[in-house]
């Protein structure tokens, strides 16, 4: 990298303004698609019983902290396609999505692999004993799902490079639908089909991926036929793929971190006692659906910013990256004062429960405070991948959450009179630290004319 002559992010203009929102509202529609499955899941199994419902809950719970690894490996694919897309450059295009297919089911091995001990992980954990068999059947029912899921994963995260979102949004409509539908026939024996409770949830969750990912494939293949069809050689020459690997290890390891953080809340919180986990999971789900917002914007900003990186336009990259921040954050600080201004409110949105209100109101309070710094972090982190920095930013995240907010929390939570507020303090303030660190390493690395990451080595023939 050289000294860039224009130095500090750009006002941005307009037009970077609507392609940043005509980019970033159907990704946040995908994202949320996504968290429904997992939602519906949980809602209709609750009908069959309160061992069912939880066995489901665990479930999903530990599905996702175990996949976010793979889900964030595969996020090398957001600057090695976006830089090669704004570079012209089809062959590139071509072999990194080829490669991100084949990683697609390397990973689907490995969290394989992890789903198929989770009853010794559920005991370790100490969970109920009525619903570890059924949290750890749906699990391991869910590795038939795996394949299809990261795929999908590759061909949207390609597609978004590409700045083409109908596919992809088609798909999530059309995998929401045969979950639901087979949710209802295999959960409670409709249409001849036999009653499988917590099991028929897991079936039908994997059954709509696969669907999901054919459809977007079907829907997608204009696009992605130029890329998927001819020779499959090059993607797997070891030392691309191997880099490829190291690029988004660390992305992998910093979404981990992230979300093993607030894992281990919802475990202090269970320590707290049934009323306090409730609250929490109230706060929870609240924040996880605002943070859907600055999710978008951080998938455009690491398409558009990757792209104008590719084409050797930093300027135009300055401009895409205050856009995003303008518009994400923007969002996360409206959301932040209506959380701060009416949280009983919105506490009671989720329960009626006197008890649980209380407790939900003082944690939405604090949750309001951390949405800016949340909105921050999120867009950064998608313009730190737009521009392929990924070590730093894995660094950046286990500090801010590792060394500081679970530790913080601890000690907040146990040995002070806060409680569960205490818990929600600390992992504001190691989520703070890492928006503010975070955000200065993007605004450095922007005045900069950074290179296009390459995988690819002449000495590998690719």
């Amino acid at each position: 990298m050289s000294p860039s002559s224009a130095r500090g992010l750009a006002w941005p203009t307009r037009i970077e303004l609507r392609e940043m929102l005509a980019l970033a509202a159907p990704v946040v529609v995908v994202q949320v698609g996504l968290q429904l499955m997992g939602f519906v899941d949980v809602l209709m199994v609750g009908r069959v019983s309160a061992e069912a419902l939880g066995g489901v809950a665990l479930g999903n719970f530990y599905f996702f902290n175990i996949a976010i690894f793979g889900m964030g490996m595969l996020m090398a694919l957001d600057p090695i396609v976006a830089q090669a897309v704004g570079a012209g450059d089809t062959g590139g295009v071509r072999r990194g999505m080829q490669r991100g297919v084949v990683l697609a089911l390397v990973v689907s091995v490995g969290v394989g692999a992890a789903y198929g001990v989770s009853g010794i992980a559920f005991s370790l954990l100490r969970q109920p004993p009525a619903i570890v068999p059924l949290a750890r059947d749906f699990v391991q029912i869910s590795i038939v799902g795996l394949p299809p899921f990261f795929t999908f994963i590759v061909l949207r995260q390609s597609l978004q490079a590409m700045l083409s979102v109908r596919p992809v949004l088609l798909a999530m409509a059309v995998g929401n639908a045969v979950n639901l539908l087979a949710n209802w026939m295999l959960i409670f024996g409709h249409f001849g089909a036999p009653a499988m409770g917590v099991a028929g949830s897991a079936w039908s969750t994997a059954l709509a991926r696969w669907v999901m990912c054919a459809t977007l494939l079907v829907a997608g293949w204009p696009a992605l036929r130029p890329h998927l069809t001819g020779s499959w050689r090059a993607a797997f020459a070891i030392g691309p793929l191997w880099r490829t690997v190291a690029l988004g290890m660390p992305i992998g390891l910093q979404w981990f971190f992230e979300a093993g953080a607030f894992a281990m809340a919802t475990l202090m919180f269970g320590w707290l006692g049934t009323v306090p986990l409730a609250g929490h999971e109230v706060t929870l789900s609240l924040a996880s659906l605002t943070f859907m917002v600055p999710v978008g914007f951080s998938a455009a900003a690491a398409a558009l910013v990757g792209q104008a990186v590719g084409r050797r336009d930093m300027a135009a990259a300055r401009r895409h990256a205050a856009g995003a921040w303008v518009l994400g954050v923007g969002f996360m600080a409206c959301s932040g004062l209506v959380m701060v201004a009416v949280p009983a409110a919105i506490a009671r949105w989720f329960t009626q429960d006197p008890a649980v209100v209380a407790v939900a109101a003082s944690l939405i309070v604090v949750a309001g405070v951390f949405q800016v710094f949340d909105g921050t972090q999120a867009v950064a982190s998608g313009l730190a991948r737009g521009t392929g920095d990924t070590k730093v930013p894995m660094l950046i995240y286990l500090v801010g959450f590792w060394a500081i907010g679970v530790p913080l929390s601890a000690v907040l939570g146990f040995r002070t009179p806060l409680g569960g507020v205490g818990i929600w303090w600390g992992l504001t303030t190691g989520l703070i630290v890492a928006a503010i660190l975070q955000t200065w390493r993007v605004q450095r690395r922007l005045r900069l004319d950074i290179e296009r990451v390459m995988v690819e080595h002449p000495a590998d023939g690719s």
